[in-house]
């Protein structure tokens, strides 16, 4: 019978593959002139990032040396490079 840390554990790996692959998913969708525009890094290189972050913090574990910073990695996508792009899609106007 599984414990309580286990089931923790679980849920929090399964938590960090989700919002990895909807990092992926995300910067694969985004136009690579955008990443430019918003004075980020390019796509590929945000792409490789992602995708790396991703696996290691799935094969690695998200709570080890490896795993935190690939979390961080995966956060810093959704909350700066994200909503840069989204900015420039949407015009970003005033209006």
């Amino acid at each position: 019978m599984p414990g309580f840390d286990s089931t923790l554990f679980a849920v929090i790996t399964y938590a960090v593959l989700a919002l990895g692959a909807w990092a992926v998913v995300d910067a694969l969708i985004r136009p690579a002139d955008g990443y430019v525009a918003a004075g980020k890094l390019s796509k590929p290189a945000w792409v490789a990032i992602t995708v790396i972050a991703t696996l290691a913090a799935f094969y690695l574990g998200p709570i080890s040396f490896l795993g935190l910073p690939a979390i961080i990695a995966i956060i810093v996508y959704l909350v700066d490079v994200r909503p840069a792009l989204r900015g420039l899609q949407q015009g970003n106007s005033s209006w």
